[in-house]
């Protein structure tokens, strides 16, 4: 029987060029390589990661979705070097990768602006970080807030923001850096669904002009049908990459209703189905 980790390699290169923007033949930017990760705990340890493989390739939204407790967070929190995985290896362009890298920006669910700074000191912080200089930081800064379309409340207090526009802060401070890599981690899971729905079209319009190659992290199928050219499946006891489907649905997809679409019916259909559907509260 081939095992998960194998079909994750296996499909890795089989885009679809109708649903990708980017087609099968784009080098991967990213490389998990038999990822493994466990908690041991008092009374039992739980097994996060059981030789995890996945490739991701340049200008490729990947989205992770599977039931609560499968890894998904996990693996993206190993890929950033929050968490050091058991056994295994990672390469980002042709690099290995151990730990923090700075070519890879972290979007959070919780956001956790400095209420003590303006959205635009904030969204400067990760190039504080990389010691760029006043002038230049605050001209990226700008130049971040202006994709996301917050350029008009650059000297605003964050707390004076909507958790729509908040989230927005968030996005821009990623961009700022300007990273190889975006991470995504269920970055509209608090928000309502008409906001949600807003924020899914506008990083589907920004993520495509420029190119991003990003990883997200979803319960949502909707969403990842959406947005992902890609959809790894996890399931857990353990956690593990079982399925990798490809969305082969035409884009740009904000121009036509997609819930509505027969294809992506059909995805949705095989994805929840797959994920176990009555055993797991996946949306």
């Amino acid at each position: 029987m081939e095992r998960a980790s194998d079909l994750a390699l296996a499909t890795a290169g089989n885009g679809s060029m109708n649903g990708s923007a980017h087609g099968s033949m784009a080098s991967p930017l990213l490389e998990i390589r038999r990822i493994c990760k466990t908690f041991p705990g008092a009374r039992r340890t739980v097994v996060a990661l059981n030789d995890v493989s996945l490739e991701v390739r340049k200008g490729e939204f990947v989205c992770l979705v599977g039931p609560s407790g499968c890894g998904k967070t996990t693996l993206l929190r190993v890929i950033d070097g929050l968490e050091r995985a058991d056994a295994g290896t990672m390469v980002l362009d042709g690099q290995p990768l151990a730990g923090v890298s700075r070519d890879m920006a972290y979007v959070f669910q919780d956001i956790n602006l400095l209420p003590w700074r303006s959205v635009l000191e904030n969204v400067a912080l990760g190039l504080e970080v990389r010691n760029v200089g006043n002038k230049e930081r605050r001209e990226r800064a700008m130049e971040a807030l202006q994709m996301v379309g917050l350029h008009d409340v650059a000297e605003s207090a964050p707390y004076t923001l909507s958790g729509g526009m908040q989230q927005r802060v968030g996005v821009a401070r990623a961009l700022a850096v300007r990273p190889k890599l975006f991470l995504m981690d269920e970055p509209f899971g608090q928000l309502d669904n008409f906001t949600r729905e807003v924020l899914q079209v506008e990083v589907a319009r920004l993520f495509s002009r420029i190119e991003a190659t990003v990883v997200f992290v979803t319960h949502d199928v909707d969403e990842a049908i959406f947005l992902a050219d890609r959809v790894a499946l996890f399931h857990t006891n353990p956690g593990r990459i079982t399925d990798v489907v490809d969305i082969d649905l035409p884009r740009p997809r904000w121009e036509y209703d997609v819930r509505a679409d027969a294809r992506a019916i059909e995805l949705r259909s095989r994805i929840t189905q797959h994920l176990g559907a009555g055993r797991y509260l996946v949306r």
